[in-house]
């Protein structure tokens, strides 16, 4: 299975392209078509990463029918509030080329805007112009905030997870909700690529450390954004459905965990004024 089920009953692939600090245009056109063309149908941007211009011009570029595409886009923090989240997802839809995105996120959980924020997500849920709505980096107290004025259930939370993070518990009370999780920096911005427990695992399937970790998040039922804008290397993250790892190898994997970020902390993240 290529795709996870979310609560509403979109479907949306395991493995998507994630375009974080991809800033030069031309790359970010190039990254997009070759991702598309390799056989990803899901792309993750977001306003903040200054390439939703170029994101959407790969995916007219790539010739693929829209409708068999999952685009994800994210609302700022600077962006967030009522009136200000329309106006954000109305720009982000104008910089995509695009009707409607699959997926719109809030970015991260500004505490005194997310309510408002949701709000008019929920209206652009309504709507039909977001297909799913969802959250990023938000914790269980944020979620539990957000609920108790809430009339729609976030769909997914994507968050950092890798294997030197792998947020066991938030990712169980996320799917005991049933709201899916996407990983983000699911390789830890690389520095996993040369553990060699996970090597040795790669080896034994003829499979690269990359390969192995989006895997290990599949197995997990977790999707996952990899970031690269190398043609082969955004091929071969998605060539990840044709093996299966062991439950040892599994629980070799999650024993990784140190609790190490590469990103910020949501619990201490301070939205810079």
């Amino acid at each position: 299975m290529s795709t996870i089920t979310l609560s509403n009953g979109i479907k949306m692939p395991f493995i998507g392209l994630g375009t974080w600090q991809v800033k030069d245009p031309e790359e970010g056109i190039l990254a997009v078509k070759s991702a598309i063309q390799s056989g990803y149908k899901a792309i993750d941007t977001a306003v903040v990463y200054q390439n939703e211009a170029a994101v959407g011009e790969g995916i007219k570029q790539s010739g693929v029918d829209r409708e068999e595409l999952f685009i994800t886009t994210k609302v700022y923090n600077d962006y967030q509030g009522y009136e200000e989240t329309h106006q954000s997802f109305k720009e982000s839809l104008e910089r995509l080329q695009l009707d409607y995105v699959d997926l719109y996120l809030i970015h991260w959980p500004i505490t005194e805007k997310y309510h408002e924020t949701w709000r008019a997500m929920e209206e652009i849920y309504e709507s039909g112009k977001a297909k799913a709505i969802g959250i990023s980096n938000f914790h269980p107290q944020h979620i539990e905030d957000l609920m108790t004025t809430a009339k729609i259930k976030p769909m997914i939370n994507q968050i950092e997870l890798h294997p030197n993070l792998n947020q066991k518990e938030l990712v169980t009370y996320c799917q005991e909700k049933n709201i899916a999780i996407t990983a983000y920096s699911p390789l830890g911005h690389g520095n996993l690529l040369d553990n060699p427990i996970i090597e040795e695992i790669g080896k034994a399937h003829n499979k690269s450390v990359a390969q192995v970790i989006l895997r290990w998040d599949i197995q997990n039922g977790i999707t996952a954004v990899p970031k690269s804008v190398n043609p082969e290397r955004i091929a071969t993250n998605i060539d990840v459905f044709d093996f299966e790892l062991t439950t040892e190898e599994m629980t070799k994997i999650d024993a990784l965990h140190t609790g190490e970020r590469v990103n910020k902390n949501p619990d201490i993240f301070v939205i810079n004024k």
